[in-house]
């Protein structure tokens, strides 16, 4: 199983793009994602000492089930996934 770490606006932007192509039904059931995607989406909320003195950072992890589909989805969305803003 590989994972994906992505912000909160990565992921926006790359759900955006995922509901263009997919009907809705797919991101409602965590069987059908996994089957039609490959993956699963899971929130994921880690403690970690920012230089500003906050804590916690929120993020998105995509859990891969599927070799092939887990490096389509890197090679069609490298350009956001690199961008950190």
């Amino acid at each position: 199983m590989s994972t994906v770490k992505l912000t909160v606006r990565q992921w926006r932007d790359i759900r955006n793009e995922l509901h263009t192509e997919h009907p809705k039904s797919v991101f409602m059931l965590k069987h059908k994602m996994k089957s039609v995607l490959g993956f699963v989406v899971r929130e994921h909320n880690e403690w970690v000492i920012k230089p500003d003195g906050s804590y916690g950072e929120h993020s998105i992890r995509l859990d891969f089930y599927n070799k092939n589909k887990y490096t389509m989805f890197l090679l069609k969305f490298s350009e956001i996934i690199k961008c950190e803003n």
